[in-house]
């Protein structure tokens, strides 16, 4: 992977730089409820608003569809930007034209001004070229430091790069060499814990995993549906018993590619979802037929922790339990925290992401612990499944 990062950026001093990054941040009652996503782009903006860069900073905030939407503007998000930075952010309501060039115009060096919701614009979606234009006109150099988006080929993450020097910011720059490090050149062994719902979201991950990996852990609800597959009764368990052929697939594949699959050997039962429920430890071919499984079982999280002894990179993706409920969070809390400490021994290189993944990390209180942890969500599951970025793959071109 061979890509520019900011330091092959000098003498920008006065420079332009219009900055692609992720404020797609949880908001309630106009309130930001999770700041993490502003904060991992605080190190870009600061180092360029360092070197006398005029920062300009592109970003999309919901799904607008092409229009002006008020609850949507990131007019909203902009002072939390302004905290977290600790430097003024001046706002231009909108992304191109007239208020965005006369506010881009007024610019000093070091200055750092957020525009308007680049989704504000259809032309952004559908990466029209008009836009593109539009857009770089404010712009002298292109930092994309949003690997967030990078799946999407959009004109702020892929049609800019064609069209001005493009570089990686330093939080695109650290995903990257973390996923590198995951499922690119690892060093091995490599084991992959898959956890979450439905194996229907996850079928193109599983595939792409067994071919890579030298063991996949598989927990969480998807992994009751394997269990039927192998012909098991899993009572009320979450189940998609229609995906049984899939799930013998790929065990198949797995079993061709030298893979193993890791799935629970017993579990933690309960009659009712709910905290606190009463719950009792069953061997997984004992499921009781009126109850369902909640968590994965003290065998099973031995038999993981096993396998996260023996490797030397761990790719996480996904629950092994209803972790948001106790007490079926111990099993990933358990299995979390023991790849925590392998990673702070210099053992283990461990990247986590996607969906639940991030809260069940802090939940665990291991998220500052591990090699890295993506923020990104649907640009980390691609990336797992073997599918290009075109975010990405632009910076690769990039001259």
């Amino acid at each position: 992977m061979t890509f520019k990062t900011l330091d092959d950026l000098t003498d920008i001093a006065g420079k332009r730089v219009l900055v692609r990054v992720d404020l797609n941040v949880p908001v309630k009652d106009g309130k930001v409820t999770d700041a993490t996503r502003i904060e991992r782009v605080v190190p870009t903006i600061r180092e360029l608003s360092e070197k006398g860069a005029k920062v300009i900073l592109l970003a999309h905030f919901g799904r607008p569809k092409g229009e002006p939407v008020a609850d949507m503007s990131l007019s909203t998000i902009a002072p939390d930007v302004e905290d977290i930075l600790d430097h003024r952010v001046q706002f231009a309501a909108d992304c191109i034209g007239e208020k965005a060039g006369t506010a881009v115009t007024a610019m000093n060096n070091g200055d750092v001004l957020l525009l308007e919701n680049t989704r504000f614009h259809k032309g952004e979606e559908k990466n029209d070229p008009d836009f593109i234009k539009a857009l770089a006109v404010n712009g002298d150099i292109y930092v994309n430091d949003a690997f967030s988006a990078a799946h999407r080929a959009h004109a702020s993450t892929e049609g800019l790069a064609q069209v001005l020097p493009a570089y990686a910011g330093r939080t695109m720059q650290a995903e990257l060499e973390a996923l590198e490090k995951g499922l690119g050149n690892p060093k091995r062994p490599v084991v992959a814990i898959v956890g979450g719902a439905k194996v229907s979201t996850k079928i193109d991950l599983l595939m792409n995993l067994v071919k890579k990996v030298d063991a996949l852990v598989i927990g969480g609800g998807m992994a009751n549906t394997f269990i039927a597959a192998r012909g098991t009764d899993v009572g009320k368990s979450l189940c998609e018993h229609d995906l049984a052929e899939t799930a013998k697939k790929i065990m198949i594949e797995a079993a061709s590619s030298g893979c193993a699959i890791v799935l629970p050997v017993d579990g933690v039962v309960a009659r009712e979802f709910k905290a606190g429920a009463d719950n009792e430890v069953v061997d997984i071919d004992a499921i009781p037929a009126d109850a369902m499984v909640l968590d994965v079982g003290p065998k099973s999280i031995a038999a993981v922790n096993e396998w996260v002894s023996k490797a030397e990179t761990l790719v996480w993706n996904g629950p092994l339990g209803a972790f948001e409920i106790a007490p079926f969070d111990k099993a990933t809390v358990a299995v979390a925290r023991h790849a925590a400490a392998r990673t702070r021994s210099g053992a283990l290189v461990s990247v986590a992401g996607g969906g639940d993944t991030v809260s069940a990390m802090n939940h665990a209180e291991v998220a500052d612990d591990l090699s890295y942890v993506s923020t990104a969500g649907g640009a980390f599951l691609e990336w797992m499944e073997g599918k290009p970025l075109p975010g990405v793959d632009i910076l690769n071109q990039a001259k």
